[in-house]
């Protein structure tokens, strides 16, 4: 069995083979026994991540919930869960998590591996609510790290990369569910965010931004809240937002998509796990054939930075479907695009056009190279190693973790080599498999 393209289409995985195991135990053999190996998720990395050109691991059929701890207020979960599959469990439970990403469809592990993230001042990126992972090491072993343990290796185990083996199971902290209401607006000029940024930010449980670069302009601002008692199901915001006004309509964050694959809107109140995420676990999400760029700068530069974009727009509208921007709080995962700052993340969904988006990306990271922007782990960009490795003061003691955990090189790939060990890859070139 293999998986030869990621979800997008845009990437085409090299591993000759892929072993699809049961249980945990399975899982252990195979790492074991297996020279290279790598895991597969919901294939949402856009680069050569998850890629190999030996074997690779699916644990889409351990994707269930081992645990609910109702002491402690943590569930623990298998590693190939989906949020999409967790969320309404959790819901019927009583039981929430803290955020979620644009999409249901990612499995945990990947998420939390690669530091994906949703949006909110307060709200720290998905791999910040892990409790503690078990954990399938190179040398044979399942070992558990947690929260608690006085080596603190957690921290950077959590943001894995992949690079440290493969993580079976995840206990994750949870809080009471609630309810969530969103509303978007339209026409927010980008000279507003000069005077209004961090009052726009603070105004909503989550916030998002959404702009084509056409104009100097956010052609929608999503505005979600969480629906306290007394709350009206319906209406509650008012008719404008910092200018921009209050939309009667579904809208689709990509300019001329129909909104039936997004979220409820106009206020209408519903589980924070239909909420937060801004598409449909049933829909086909986001744009569909498309490619991603994300950037995360410190939320003190992200006006700046969003101007230094702005002065792009000629280069940059004609590759885009959208642009989103999303606050997160800091956290000290070593790995994470948001350690020790906290961040604005600044995503391009991108038109399925590689070449000219390739010579797009030296230029945008040029211009956002003055306020230290990191790159997301799993998505597209252009950076040399050098410069991308001295944005994470702790990747030294990466990479002595996995060196402890993997010795035998068993989960290195190109891309790690390139990019956490800037030696040169063994494999062939990243641009051929796209």
């Amino acid at each position: 069995m293999r998986y030869e393209r990621n979800w997008a289409g845009n990437y085409m995985y090299q591993a000759k083979e892929c072993h699809v195991p049961g249980t945990a135990e399975e899982v252990r053999e195979l790492v074991s026994r297996l020279d290279q190996i790598k895991v597969l998720g919901s294939r949402h990395s856009f680069n050569a991540i998850a890629d190999t050109d030996a074997a690779h691991v699916s644990l889409e059929r351990l994707n269930g919930v081992v645990e609910l701890d109702r002491v402690q207020h943590r569930v623990t979960v298998e590693g190939g869960i989906r949020y999409g599959e967790l969320c309404g469990y959790l819901h019927e439970n009583g039981y929430a998590l803290h955020n979620l990403a644009s999409l249901p469809h990612i499995t945990i592990a990947g998420a939390c591996a690669t530091a994906t993230h949703g949006s909110g001042d307060l709200n720290g990126n998905l791999a910040t609510v892990v409790y503690g992972i078990e954990l399938a090491t190179g040398d044979g072993k399942l070992i558990t790290l947690t929260r608690d343990d006085e080596d603190g290796l957690l921290a950077g185990a959590i943001v894995g990369l992949g690079a440290l083996g493969v993580v079976t199971k995840l206990t994750l902290d949870l809080v009471p569910a609630f309810e969530i209401k969103q509303h978007v607006y339209q026409g927010l000029p980008l000279s507003k965010l000069a005077d209004c940024f961090e009052d726009l930010f603070a105004s909503g449980y989550s916030v998002s931004l959404f702009t084509d670069w056409k104009s100097s302009s956010f052609h929608q601002v999503w505005r979600k809240s969480v629906v306290k008692p007394g709350d009206e199901s319906i209406g509650g915001d008012p008719t404008s937002c910092y200018g921009a006004v209050l939309s009667d309509d579904n809208l689709h964050p990509v300019p001329g998509y129909a909104a039936d694959n997004c979220s409820d809107q106009r206020g209408i109140a519903g589980p924070w796990h239909e909420r937060l995420a801004h598409f449909r676990m049933d829909f086909t999400p986001s744009a569909g054939e498309e490619l991603q760029s994300e950037y995360f700068v410190a939320r003190k530069d992200a006006y700046a930075a969003l101007e230094a974009l702005d002065g792009l727009r000629d280069l940059i509208s004609p590759l885009l479907f959208v642009t989103e921007v999303r606050t997160i709080a800091s956290d000290n995962l070593w790995l994470s695009p948001c350690f020790g700052q906290d961040s604005v993340g600044i995503h391009f969904t991108w038109k399925p056009d590689w070449e000219r988006v390739s010579a797009a990306l030296p230029i945008i990271e040029a211009s956002l190279e003055p306020f230290g922007a990191r790159p997301h782990w799993g998505k597209l960009f252009a950076m040399e190693p050098a410069k991308l490795q001295e944005l994470y003061p702790k990747l030294p003691a990466f990479r002595e973790l996995v060196q402890k955990f993997d010795p035998e090189r068993k989960f290195r790939n190109g891309f790690l080599e390139r990019y956490i060990y800037d030696e040169t890859p063994s494999e062939r070139a990243e641009d051929a498999r796209f």
